[in-house]
């Protein structure tokens, strides 16, 4: 069941046509990636979906309700973290959570142990002191996410989480947001820093220019254009330091429909597949059909900036 969906969204800002007709739904649990550059219309399309933006044509649903029509009921539901984050002057971080809290109307013993949760949640119990203004901007974005998890919505909105992180902070915010995926959270998450989000996203949309040119699983859409992926194997003998695989079997497994190349490296095979005409698990349902002791069988990442170049032509809106 779809928890949001967007059909035929439009945003013009006078002559500028930002959201040119897109439309796609994200299933309860999911984490959606919204990849695309600068000005292809990410911020706007999340900023209807904050209820911050009306439409200029199109629908846009959250559990069934309609979005522009409803603000409040959707704002009791989502939780939104824009690109920038608003200081509070003179609060600690304690306060501010609190302070959100009781805008919830969170009140009491449950507040404070909702509070609790969050701080432990993101790490941020030994900063419950800290001056929000102090801290940096690493911790900023991870008290955004504590702020936005007070009331439990239904749906994350993080617009550019990581932008202007150091590494270290990247780091910390793609574990964090690799926790709330574990715990069921929905989440959509825009951001152009893409060889992160293919390891965090279940479901991705590439944008460029107002178009949604690409929708689907990481998988679907590196079947779509083609991309080769590269399997690690391990055959009995090569892991302890035994010669490489006769030429016999390394000939069967080239044979293999769908394997693109095999490359000898010492103490394993690099395997090199197209995935739209064989799946991993094929692959190695082949291997050991030729006769072959699998010992390891590591498939590398697939390479989503590659993804990104191939799809898009660098057009804005």
């Amino acid at each position: 069941m779809s928890l949001v969906e967007v059909e035929n969204l439009c945003v013009r800002y006078g002559r500028l046509e930002a959201v040119k007709s897109i439309s796609f739904r994200i299933a309860e649990g999911e984490v959606f990636g919204f990849i695309g550059p600068n000005g292809a219309g990410k911020s706007s399309t999340i900023k209807v979906l904050a209820t911050l933006l009306r439409p200029t044509s199109g629908t846009a649903r959250l559990q069934g309700v309609d979005i522009p029509s409803n603000p409040l009921r959707i704002r009791r539901r989502i939780g939104y973290v824009p690109d920038f984050f608003g200081v509070y002057e003179d609060l600690t971080v304690d306060e501010y959570l609190h302070f959100f809290a009781a805008a919830f109307r969170i009140h009491g013993r449950k507040r404070r142990g909702v509070v609790e949760d969050v701080l432990a949640l993101t790490d941020l119990t030994g900063k419950r002191r800290d001056q929000v203004d102090a801290l940096s901007r690493g911790m900023k974005q991870r008290l955004s996410l504590a702020r936005v998890l007070l009331h439990d919505p239904a749906l994350l909105l993080l617009d550019e989480p990581a932008s202007g992180l150091d590494p270290r902070a990247r780091i910390e915010m793609r574990e964090l947001l690799k926790e709330l995926r574990a715990m069921g959270k929905t989440i959509l998450i825009s951001s152009h820093i893409l060889q992160e989000l293919s390891h965090l996203c279940t479901h991705i949309g590439i944008i460029e220019a107002g178009t949604l040119i690409a929708d689907g699983s990481v998988e679907e859409i590196f079947r779509r254009i083609g991309l080769q992926r590269v399997i690690h194997v391990q055959l009995a003998g090569q892991d302890n330091g035994g010669g490489p695989p006769a030429p016999i079997m390394l000939d069967a497994i080239r044979r293999i429909p769908g394997v693109e190349n095999v490359e000898q490296e010492v103490d394993r095979l690099s395997v090199r597949i197209v995935e739209d005409q064989l799946a991993i698990d094929e692959l190695l349902l082949g291997i050991q059909q030729t006769g072959a002791r699998v010992r390891m069988f590591q498939p590398e990442a697939l390479d989503m900036e590659t993804a990104f170049m191939k799809l898009t032509q660098g057009r804005l809106a």
